[in-house]
């Protein structure tokens, strides 16, 4: 039974490179690199999350990496102008959630390529941050609202984790995440059953930018520093990634944010991996990029195994 479930490949291989790099290396599994591991693909995890969604109904976002280094400036600002901490961090992603709800509203309803739109609002965010922050890295304040958002070693990782359990349960069991696979498998038939889906797509879109935001933020504070050349299409790019090795299409229509989260950490376990066995980082993109299209072979093989089993 376990078999079948799409999330099942992806998550063999990730056990596999779990026992490769202990074997080869015994740092590995200490608490100290699990603690780096964690940091490494917990912002991934949180930014997946919200592109999984987009993904599913039908669109994608490639401004999350340059979202993640814009938020904590604008958090920033706003304590600056007299706010505690945590309503610095409320105003910060209610903003990027209204930059969401714009991206959207060029995107369905000026009927803009999301593609498009997006890597406008790319290099306009990235632009802004640096504008706002003269191309300078400022340290956080230091409060209680950010020792619980970054100062523990595990911080990141369990906000990741309780954040994509919530959004595994919207996607699976609540009427919004129906209406999210619907519109991006069957447009024609969602309209028809009266499916309001540019509400969805933009709500989507929303979503997507308020978690790249939140990922900033906890950086931010874990790394006691708000950095504008933090994040990135580097950052936006391995969230897609993630969500896609762990089965989203890119067509629409499909995908789980449990294998969003068990890609990022496949991901995160190569980076870790390679980096404790002292692969160059130049080649590092050429192995993993080799490890992504492995892993996407094998969820494509275990596809075609299930369909046939079914059959």
């Amino acid at each position: 039974m376990l078999l079948r479930k799409p999330e099942t490949s992806v998550l063999l291989v990730g056990v596999a490179l779990v026992i490769i790099f202990q074997v080869m290396t015994p740092a590995f599994f200490t608490d100290a690199n699990m603690q780096t591991v964690s940091q490494f693909f917990a912002p991934w995890t949180l930014i997946a999350c919200g592109e999984i969604m987009l993904l599913i109904s039908g669109e994608v976002d490639l401004s999350s990496g340059q979202i993640f280094a814009l938020t904590p400036f604008i958090m920033h600002y706003a304590i600056l102008a007299g706010l505690p901490v945590i309503f610095g961090v409320i105003v910060a992603l209610l903003i990027v959630s209204l930059l969401g709800f714009c991206i959207g509203f060029i995107t369905v309803r000026l009927g803009v390529p999301s593609f498009i739109t997006t890597l406008g609002a790319m290099l306009l965010f990235n632009g802004l941050t640096l504008t706002i922050s003269n191309g300078f890295p400022i340290n956080t304040p230091t409060d209680i609202v950010g020792n619980v958002l970054g100062g523990w070693g595990y911080s990141e990782i369990l906000w990741a984790f309780g954040i994509a359990m919530v959004m595994h349960v919207v996607l699976r069991h609540t009427r919004w995440g129906l209406h999210t696979v619907a519109v991006g498998g069957n447009p024609s038939g969602s309209a028809e059953a009266g499916i309001h889906i540019r509400r969805v797509k933009i709500g989507n879109f929303m979503l997507c930018s308020t978690l790249a935001g939140f990922a900033g933020i906890l950086n931010a504070f874990h790394i006691t520093s708000i950095d504008p050349n933090a994040g990135g299409a580097n950052v936006m790019f391995l969230a897609i990634a993630s969500a896609v090795i762990g089965g989203t299409s890119l067509m629409g229509g499909s995908g789980t944010i449990l294998g969003g989260l068990i890609g990022a950490a496949v991901l995160g376990i190569l980076q870790d991996g390679f980096t404790l066995l002292g692969v160059n980082a130049f080649t590092f993109d050429i192995i993993t990029g080799a490890a992504i299209l492995v892993t996407m072979i094998s969820n494509v093989q275990f596809a075609a195994w299930r369909r046939r089993s079914r059959s």
